[in-house]
């Protein structure tokens, strides 16, 4: 879907249409950081992420609507149900994108073609949005295909295409390089997609491991995934991440917002019956520049002190002193379950079992009555933390809140990549 947040909107209100449109958090604060925007918003400088005060610097007489998550998920219910009409072979891969095997499908036309401008057409006609769509071999090419014309656009990539339309393109414009990847690489001397495809395959993968590899298979053309309707359950992390009420360098109030991250973490690791093998702390600075570092355990975890102790250690190690403006925790390489195991301790066993327990209640206890419900002393304190974990109703964190804390991420903000 194009501008999926803000098509939704302009479907909504028809005065929205064709007018520059953001969709940010709250306005009044310093979260109001513009998640996506209309095609007309965009031609006048505003990209999402940026701070709502910088968009609205860059494009006067901005209109901004606050997120609607709640409309966003009935809206990709209904194009879902469009796209099921067509096959059960349907791939969730966010809510405003995904793929579709139509090998069997029986259509009016003569090719793919035909078949993707009937789809682009009946969500057109039945939700006024505009998608892109990519008709290819395979699923990487597909992908890179439907990035190729936007808004409204239908892209045909074939093999035989690689080497003339890819090979040029710059490496990280490859689907699922990343920057830091792509830094990588260029150390390395691959600057574009051609690079990766006549590289040394064994080279690649002792740099990136399987990962490389795959980007070579990828640079030819080759990718053997198949439409998974069940993919979408698949989850490789939990995390969460927040915008502090303001830059700061006091380590107190630091530790504090770590303090409460962990603990929704450890909380949403529960709910998904998963344990965390690493952990992952992101840090971002007031001037914007970002790391993230992450240290690998001995046995996984899902309690709040266990990711507490991981997220504060790696801070004290890589802070540099200098004053933060965003704090992210993320448990990594999950395990589901009844497949993870803890190293005995015959001294301690009690009283882990008797922890457990209590951080078990504890959890029922915020899921029932919110994110503010028995916090620690160091839990309090602040531009009152607690209520910026609670939504409207006082329930836990969600990747609603993530956007209205401002947390962006590349596999959260449904359209960050165009």
């Amino acid at each position: 879907m194009n501008s999926f947040y803000a098509s939704v909107e302009a479907a909504y209100d028809p005065v929205l249409r064709g007018k520059p449109l953001a969709i940010a958090g709250n306005a009044k604060e310093r979260r109001g950081i513009v998640v996506t925007a209309s095609y007309e918003a965009r031609a006048k400088g505003v990209k999402p992420p940026m701070p709502l005060w910088e968009a609205e610097k860059a494009c006067p007489g901005l209109l901004v609507r606050p997120p609607n998550f709640e409309r966003y998920r009935e809206m990709s219910k209904r194009i879902f149900d469009i796209l099921y009409s067509y096959t059960p072979l349907v791939e969730p891969v966010s809510i405003d994108e995904g793929f579709m095997d139509v090998t069997d499908v029986h259509f009016e036309g003569r090719h793919g073609l035909d078949l993707a401008q009937q789809i682009q057409d009946h969500i057109f006609q039945e939700l006024h949005l505009p998608s892109s769509i990519g008709v290819a071999p395979n699923k990487f090419l597909a992908k890179m295909a439907s990035d190729m014309k936007k808004p409204m656009g239908i892209s045909v990539l074939r093999k035989r295409q690689v080497e003339d339309i890819l090979w040029p393109m710059k490496a990280v414009e490859m689907h699922g390089i990343g920057q830091k990847t792509a830094d990588k690489l260029s150390r390395l001397g691959f600057f574009t997609i051609g690079d990766i495809a006549n590289g040394d395959p064994s080279f690649l993968e002792e740099k990136f491991g399987v990962a490389g590899r795959q980007m070579h298979n990828k640079a030819h053309g080759i990718d053997f995934r198949a439409v998974d309707p069940e993919s979408i359950h698949d989850f490789k992390s939990i995390g969460n991440s927040t915008t502090l009420p303001r830059d700061t360098a006091n380590k107190q109030e630091i530790i504090r917002v770590l303090r409460n991250l962990s603990d929704s973490v450890s909380r949403r690791l529960k709910r998904k019956d998963v344990y965390a093998g690493n952990i992952q702390l992101t840090i971002r600075y007031y001037d914007r520049k970002t790391i993230t570092r992450s240290r690998k355990l001995s046995y996984p975890v899902d309690g709040t002190d266990a990711i507490y102790e991981q997220a504060k250690a790696l801070f004290d190690q890589y802070w540099n002193g200098r004053t933060v403006r965003l704090l992210g925790v993320t448990g990594m390489d999950l395990v589901q379950k009844g497949f993870a195991v803890k190293p005995l301790d015959l001294f301690n066993y009690a009283e882990d079992e008797k922890h457990d327990r209590l951080q078990s209640l504890i959890g029922e206890v915020r899921s029932r009555f919110g994110e503010g419900a028995l916090l620690k002393g160091t839990q309090i304190g602040g531009a009152s933390y607690s209520d910026q974990l609670r939504d409207k109703k006082g329930r836990g964190t969600s990747l609603e809140k993530d956007f209205l804390r401002g947390s962006i991420g590349k596999e959260e903000v449904e359209d960050d990549s165009e």
